[in-house]
């Protein structure tokens, strides 16, 4: 039993080696493709594309403002620590996503796919990472933050909005991942810099 373990660690190097790193990217740019194509196809589904839009606009940045005037009625105490948190982290957010935005230059899927079309116009040209993502998973992570686990619902909302922007052709699945991860991760970070969390 030994030797056939052994005989298992010395070949995974091998193995490993023999896989290179463009490869790799090749084989996951493949896998996103296909996963883009089949989530996109959801869109024939009646109903999708008017919830698809509409959930979509929801991460325009309107809830943002809405949820400190909704928390502001509902506790007023709290209010200054939400509004340094997610002034702070968007300020951050946004300008990191500008600038990843605007140097990796990625195509969007109807530049990128032949005979594609989007079922809306982006706001700006390049993919990845997503800002509608970035920023609703944003507010979920600032809401999670100040609120804890009764925000955590809105983690089911960012969600929906990155699917959104994957079924309306604007993303590709790892746009939105990314920006899922980027926004969680500053309003982490942010939030520790404040010494709110």
């Amino acid at each position: 039993m030994s030797r056939k373990i052994h005989t298992f660690v010395m070949e995974l190097p091998c193995r490993w080696r023999s896989i290179g790193s463009m490869e790799i990217l090749g084989s996951l740019q493949r896998f996103e493709a296909r996963l883009f194509e089949r989530l996109f196809r959801q869109t024939e589904r009646r109903m999708v594309i008017p919830l698809a839009r509409a959930i979509s606009r929801s991460g325009d940045g309107y809830v943002h403002v809405l949820v400190p005037l909704l928390v502001l009625s509902l506790d007023p105490e709290s209010v200054p620590d939400l509004i340094a948190l997610l002034a702070l982290s968007l300020a951050v957010e946004r300008s990191l996503y500008w600038l990843v935005k605007n140097s990796l230059r990625r195509p969007r899927p109807q530049e990128s796919v032949p005979g594609f079309r989007s079922l809306i116009t982006a706001s700006d040209q390049f993919s990845f990472p997503s800002g509608h993502s970035s920023g609703a998973f944003l507010l979920a992570a600032v809401l999670l933050l100040i609120y804890g686990g009764a925000a955590a619902p809105m983690f089911l909302w960012a969600g929906a909005v990155a699917l959104s922007r994957i079924l309306l052709g604007v993303h590709f699945p790892g746009d939105t991942l990314a920006g899922a991860l980027m926004g969680s991760g500053i309003a982490l970070i942010t939030a520790a810099q404040l010494g709110l969390y």
